[in-house]
Protein backbone atom coordinates (compact mmCIF):
# COMPACT_ATOMS: atom_id res chain seq x y z
CA UNK A 1 0.00 0.00 0.00
CA UNK A 2 1.22 3.36 -0.80
CA UNK A 3 -0.63 6.48 0.69
CA UNK A 4 -2.66 8.92 -1.84
CA UNK A 5 -0.87 12.44 -1.07
CA UNK A 6 -3.10 15.32 -0.74
CA UNK A 7 -1.93 18.46 -2.08
CA UNK A 8 -2.63 21.21 -0.03
CA UNK A 9 -0.71 23.80 -2.50
CA UNK A 10 -3.76 22.74 -5.47
CA UNK A 11 -6.51 22.97 -2.53
CA UNK A 12 -5.23 25.79 -1.42
CA UNK A 13 -5.73 27.43 -5.11
CA UNK A 14 -8.93 26.49 -5.06
CA UNK A 15 -10.34 28.11 -2.27
CA UNK A 16 -8.52 31.42 -2.98
CA UNK A 17 -10.43 31.25 -6.03
CA UNK A 18 -13.40 31.01 -4.38
CA UNK A 19 -12.64 33.77 -2.38
CA UNK A 20 -11.79 35.70 -5.22
CA UNK A 21 -15.00 35.55 -6.48
CA UNK A 22 -16.82 36.08 -3.64
CA UNK A 23 -14.47 39.34 -3.10
CA UNK A 24 -15.51 40.81 -6.43
CA UNK A 25 -19.46 40.05 -5.73
CA UNK A 26 -18.81 42.05 -2.35
CA UNK A 27 -17.42 45.20 -3.76
CA UNK A 28 -19.86 44.73 -6.65
CA UNK A 29 -23.28 44.26 -4.45
CA UNK A 30 -22.49 46.49 -1.64
CA UNK A 31 -18.92 48.82 -2.73
CA UNK A 32 -16.61 46.57 -0.01
CA UNK A 33 -13.48 45.93 -0.38
CA UNK A 34 -12.43 43.28 2.58
CA UNK A 35 -9.82 44.55 4.64
CA UNK A 36 -7.14 42.82 6.71
CA UNK A 37 -4.70 44.34 8.96
CA UNK A 38 -1.18 42.69 10.18
CA UNK A 39 0.26 43.64 13.33
CA UNK A 40 3.95 43.21 13.18
CA UNK A 41 6.24 43.56 16.22
CA UNK A 42 9.47 42.72 17.11
CA UNK A 43 12.60 41.43 14.15
CA UNK A 44 11.40 37.65 14.09
CA UNK A 45 12.02 36.32 10.54
CA UNK A 46 9.71 33.69 10.31
CA UNK A 47 7.48 36.41 11.63
CA UNK A 48 8.80 38.79 8.25
CA UNK A 49 8.24 35.49 6.00
CA UNK A 50 5.06 34.79 7.14
CA UNK A 51 3.91 38.40 6.88
CA UNK A 52 4.54 38.81 3.40
CA UNK A 53 2.98 35.05 2.43
CA UNK A 54 0.03 36.71 3.78
CA UNK A 55 0.45 40.03 2.20
CA UNK A 56 0.41 38.36 -1.20
CA UNK A 57 -2.16 36.19 -0.93
CA UNK A 58 -4.15 38.73 0.16
CA UNK A 59 -3.51 40.77 -2.73
CA UNK A 60 -4.00 37.77 -4.97
CA UNK A 61 -7.65 37.91 -4.39
CA UNK A 62 -8.51 41.64 -3.65
CA UNK A 63 -8.59 42.01 -0.33
CA UNK A 64 -6.85 45.17 1.04
CA UNK A 65 -4.11 44.29 3.58
CA UNK A 66 -1.66 46.18 5.01
CA UNK A 67 1.12 45.82 7.98
CA UNK A 68 1.55 47.61 10.83
CA UNK A 69 5.07 47.65 11.77
CA UNK A 70 6.61 47.71 15.44
CA UNK A 71 9.62 47.44 16.98
CA UNK A 72 10.94 45.06 19.56
CA UNK A 73 10.58 47.71 22.19
CA UNK A 74 7.45 48.49 21.50
CA UNK A 75 4.74 48.68 24.57
CA UNK A 76 2.00 46.70 25.03
CA UNK A 77 -0.17 49.80 25.58
CA UNK A 78 1.30 50.72 22.23
CA UNK A 79 0.08 47.70 20.85
CA UNK A 80 -3.41 48.11 22.12
CA UNK A 81 -3.90 51.32 21.26
CA UNK A 82 -3.34 50.25 17.60
CA UNK A 83 -6.08 47.31 18.09
CA UNK A 84 -8.33 50.01 19.51
CA UNK A 85 -8.11 52.32 16.68
CA UNK A 86 -8.49 49.17 14.29
CA UNK A 87 -11.29 47.72 15.70
CA UNK A 88 -12.88 50.82 15.17
CA UNK A 89 -11.97 51.20 11.50
CA UNK A 90 -14.84 50.74 8.80
CA UNK A 91 -12.47 49.66 6.38
CA UNK A 92 -11.04 47.09 8.61
CA UNK A 93 -12.82 43.53 8.66
CA UNK A 94 -9.74 41.57 9.81
CA UNK A 95 -7.39 42.14 12.84
CA UNK A 96 -4.45 39.75 13.17
CA UNK A 97 -1.43 39.61 15.51
CA UNK A 98 1.48 37.67 14.26
CA UNK A 99 3.06 35.85 16.86
CA UNK A 100 5.12 35.21 18.99
CA UNK A 101 5.38 38.58 20.35
CA UNK A 102 8.37 40.04 21.34
CA UNK A 103 8.89 38.88 24.86
CA UNK A 104 7.71 40.66 28.04
CA UNK A 105 4.77 41.59 26.23
CA UNK A 106 1.18 40.46 27.88
CA UNK A 107 0.09 37.67 24.71
CA UNK A 108 -3.29 36.89 25.77
CA UNK A 109 -4.34 40.46 26.51
CA UNK A 110 -3.51 41.69 23.50
CA UNK A 111 -5.07 39.07 21.10
CA UNK A 112 -8.23 39.69 23.97
CA UNK A 113 -8.14 42.95 22.61
CA UNK A 114 -9.05 42.35 19.18
CA UNK A 115 -12.72 42.58 18.14
CA UNK A 116 -14.30 38.98 18.51
CA UNK A 117 -15.88 40.30 14.50
CA UNK A 118 -12.80 41.10 13.68
CA UNK A 119 -10.78 37.99 14.66
CA UNK A 120 -10.38 36.42 11.83
CA UNK A 121 -7.43 33.86 13.56
CA UNK A 122 -9.91 32.47 15.61
CA UNK A 123 -7.99 32.83 18.57
CA UNK A 124 -10.17 35.37 21.11
CA UNK A 125 -12.10 33.37 23.71
CA UNK A 126 -15.01 34.75 22.42
CA UNK A 127 -14.50 32.80 18.96
CA UNK A 128 -12.94 29.87 20.97
CA UNK A 129 -16.19 29.58 23.19
CA UNK A 130 -18.51 29.81 20.18
CA UNK A 131 -16.65 26.78 18.57
CA UNK A 132 -16.26 24.92 21.72
CA UNK A 133 -19.94 25.24 22.21
CA UNK A 134 -20.61 24.33 18.36
CA UNK A 135 -21.98 27.98 17.22
CA UNK A 136 -21.11 29.97 14.69
CA UNK A 137 -17.76 32.30 14.61
CA UNK A 138 -14.25 32.44 13.67
CA UNK A 139 -12.12 28.90 13.28
CA UNK A 140 -8.48 29.15 13.67
CA UNK A 141 -7.29 28.11 10.24
CA UNK A 142 -5.16 25.64 10.38
CA UNK A 143 -7.83 23.44 11.88
CA UNK A 144 -10.67 25.06 9.22
CA UNK A 145 -7.61 23.93 6.94
CA UNK A 146 -7.21 20.37 7.83
CA UNK A 147 -11.33 20.05 7.40
CA UNK A 148 -10.95 21.47 4.05
CA UNK A 149 -8.29 18.71 2.91
CA UNK A 150 -10.51 15.86 4.96
CA UNK A 151 -13.87 16.93 2.56
CA UNK A 152 -11.18 17.28 -0.49
CA UNK A 153 -9.92 14.12 0.07
CA UNK A 154 -13.35 12.22 0.80
CA UNK A 155 -12.23 11.33 4.45
CA UNK A 156 -14.87 10.31 6.04
CA UNK A 157 -15.39 11.45 9.62
CA UNK A 158 -18.75 10.33 11.32
CA UNK A 159 -18.08 7.31 13.45
CA UNK A 160 -14.97 7.04 13.17
CA UNK A 161 -12.01 6.85 15.72
CA UNK A 162 -9.57 10.11 15.39
CA UNK A 163 -6.84 10.76 17.51
CA UNK A 164 -5.35 14.43 17.74
CA UNK A 165 -1.49 14.44 18.83
CA UNK A 166 -1.37 17.96 20.49
CA UNK A 167 -3.27 20.44 22.91
CA UNK A 168 -2.82 23.77 21.92
CA UNK A 169 -5.47 26.53 21.68
CA UNK A 170 -4.23 27.63 18.17
CA UNK A 171 -4.46 23.52 16.74
CA UNK A 172 -5.12 20.68 18.78
CA UNK A 173 -8.22 21.68 20.61
CA UNK A 174 -10.02 23.72 18.04
CA UNK A 175 -9.16 20.09 15.28
CA UNK A 176 -10.69 18.06 18.37
CA UNK A 177 -13.83 20.07 18.26
CA UNK A 178 -13.82 20.18 14.71
CA UNK A 179 -13.89 16.67 14.65
CA UNK A 180 -16.66 16.39 17.20
CA UNK A 181 -18.52 18.65 15.32
CA UNK A 182 -17.91 15.74 12.33
CA UNK A 183 -19.07 13.22 14.44
CA UNK A 184 -15.52 11.20 14.91
CA UNK A 185 -15.19 9.77 18.68
CA UNK A 186 -11.84 12.04 19.47
CA UNK A 187 -8.91 11.53 21.77
CA UNK A 188 -6.23 14.37 22.25
CA UNK A 189 -2.91 13.41 22.89
CA UNK A 190 0.00 15.07 24.27
CA UNK A 191 3.04 14.74 26.48
CA UNK A 192 1.80 12.93 29.64
CA UNK A 193 -0.56 10.28 27.36
CA UNK A 194 0.93 6.99 28.19
CA UNK A 195 1.99 4.95 25.77
CA UNK A 196 0.95 6.99 22.67
CA UNK A 197 2.15 5.22 20.27
CA UNK A 198 -0.45 2.87 20.89
CA UNK A 199 -2.87 5.21 21.46
CA UNK A 200 -2.45 6.67 17.47
CA UNK A 201 -2.18 3.12 16.48
CA UNK A 202 -6.14 2.62 17.42
CA UNK A 203 -6.52 5.71 15.17
CA UNK A 204 -8.78 5.64 11.69
CA UNK A 205 -7.72 9.71 11.31
CA UNK A 206 -4.78 11.07 13.06
CA UNK A 207 -3.77 14.95 12.83
CA UNK A 208 -0.36 15.59 14.53
CA UNK A 209 0.41 19.08 15.66
CA UNK A 210 3.41 19.12 18.30
CA UNK A 211 6.31 19.98 16.13
CA UNK A 212 8.67 17.58 16.53
CA UNK A 213 10.65 16.17 13.96
CA UNK A 214 9.11 13.37 12.50
CA UNK A 215 8.25 11.67 15.73
CA UNK A 216 5.13 9.92 13.98
CA UNK A 217 6.21 6.34 13.16
CA UNK A 218 5.22 3.98 11.13
CA UNK A 219 4.43 1.60 13.36
CA UNK A 220 2.10 3.91 15.05
CA UNK A 221 0.01 4.00 12.21
CA UNK A 222 -3.21 1.76 11.62
CA UNK A 223 -3.28 0.45 7.86
CA UNK A 224 -5.11 2.89 5.99
CA UNK A 225 -5.43 5.47 8.37
CA UNK A 226 -6.03 8.95 6.68
CA UNK A 227 -2.71 11.42 8.56
CA UNK A 228 -2.30 15.17 8.22
CA UNK A 229 1.02 16.49 9.41
CA UNK A 230 0.92 20.09 11.03
CA UNK A 231 4.28 20.13 11.70
CA UNK A 232 6.70 22.36 10.54
CA UNK A 233 10.30 21.68 11.94
CA UNK A 234 13.87 21.29 10.67
CA UNK A 235 15.40 18.45 11.07
CA UNK A 236 19.54 17.58 12.02
CA UNK A 237 20.56 18.35 8.42
CA UNK A 238 18.55 21.62 8.74
CA UNK A 239 15.41 20.14 5.87
CA UNK A 240 12.19 21.39 6.03
CA UNK A 241 10.30 18.33 7.89
CA UNK A 242 6.90 17.47 9.76
CA UNK A 243 5.87 15.39 12.68
CA UNK A 244 5.46 12.46 10.81
CA UNK A 245 8.24 10.43 9.65
CA UNK A 246 6.79 10.76 5.80
CA UNK A 247 8.81 7.89 3.72
CA UNK A 248 7.23 5.51 5.97
CA UNK A 249 4.44 6.34 6.79
CA UNK A 250 3.69 6.77 3.24
CA UNK A 251 3.57 3.01 2.97
CA UNK A 252 1.19 2.22 5.46
CA UNK A 253 -1.51 5.47 5.35
CA UNK A 254 -4.48 5.61 3.51
CA UNK A 255 -4.36 9.21 2.71
CA UNK A 256 -1.35 11.28 4.12
CA UNK A 257 -0.27 15.66 3.78
CA UNK A 258 3.13 16.34 2.98
CA UNK A 259 5.32 18.93 4.28
CA UNK A 260 5.93 21.19 2.64
CA UNK A 261 2.95 22.05 0.33
CA UNK A 262 0.32 19.89 2.68
CA UNK A 263 -1.52 21.86 5.57
CA UNK A 264 0.59 24.85 5.28
CA UNK A 265 -0.75 26.83 2.09
CA UNK A 266 -4.18 25.99 3.47
CA UNK A 267 -3.42 28.39 6.63
CA UNK A 268 -3.23 31.11 4.56
CA UNK A 269 -6.28 30.29 1.88
CA UNK A 270 -8.81 29.81 5.23
CA UNK A 271 -7.40 33.03 6.81
CA UNK A 272 -8.56 34.73 3.52
CA UNK A 273 -11.34 32.95 3.86
CA UNK A 274 -12.21 34.38 7.25
CA UNK A 275 -11.75 37.81 6.07
CA UNK A 276 -13.91 37.55 3.08
CA UNK A 277 -16.68 36.38 5.81
CA UNK A 278 -16.16 38.98 8.09
CA UNK A 279 -16.51 41.31 5.11
CA UNK A 280 -19.46 39.79 4.16
CA UNK A 281 -21.07 39.97 7.59
CA UNK A 282 -20.40 43.68 8.27
CA UNK A 283 -21.41 44.61 4.92
CA UNK A 284 -25.18 46.56 4.35
CA UNK A 285 -27.70 44.73 3.26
Amino acid sequence: MSARILDGTAVAQAVQAEVAQRVTALAERAGVVPGLAVILAGDDNASGIYVRNKARAAEAVGIAARTLRFGADVTADTLLATIDALNADRTVHGILVQLPLPAGLPTEAILDRVDPAKDVDGFHPVNQGRLATGRPGFVPCTPAGCMRLFREADVTLAGRRAVVIGRSTIVGRPMAALLLQADATVTICHSRTPDLAAVVREADVVVSAVGRARMVKASWIRPGAAVLDVGMNRDEAGRLCGDVDFDAVREVAGVLSPVPRGVGPMTIAMLMENVCRSAELMAPA
